[in-house]
């Protein structure tokens, strides 16, 4: 399948499992510190969702999916993306579906990468 042409809701499906982050998409995870660390997607940005209004700024200038573990703070990610005049994507089924669809998955310290 493929990433829509439109930003809006997208789920894990939409993603190609051999290179699910197209070139000039960037992924942007709004979890938690400590959600980032046990698992994320490799070449994503980390910017926490309590951030994300004040980091405006460290939004890549690429097409953004935002993520986050289920899709509720992703879609509170989206809109302020939005309401800063940045269009996204929302990855709505979150890091736990990348997991279950086997997307590669990286950790911070090294072990093997867990989405909680």
């Amino acid at each position: 399948m493929a990433i829509p042409l439109n930003p809006g809701p997208i789920v894990t499906t939409d993603l190609d499992a051999d290179d699910p982050i197209p070139e000039g998409f960037t992924l942007v995870d709004v979890r938690s510190e400590d959600e980032w660390d046990a698992g994320h997607a490799p070449g994503a940005v980390h910017i926490p969702l309590d951030e994300l209004a004040d980091r405006i700024e460290d939004i890549p200038d690429t097409d953004i999916i935002v993520v986050c573990r289920l899709g509720r703070r992703s879609a509170q990610a989206a809109q302020i993306l939005a309401e800063n005049g940045i269009e996204a994507w929302d990855l709505t089924d979150g890091m736990a579906a990348w997991q279950n669809n086997g997307l590669p998955l990286v950790s911070s310290d090294g072990d093997i990468p867990t989405i909680a």
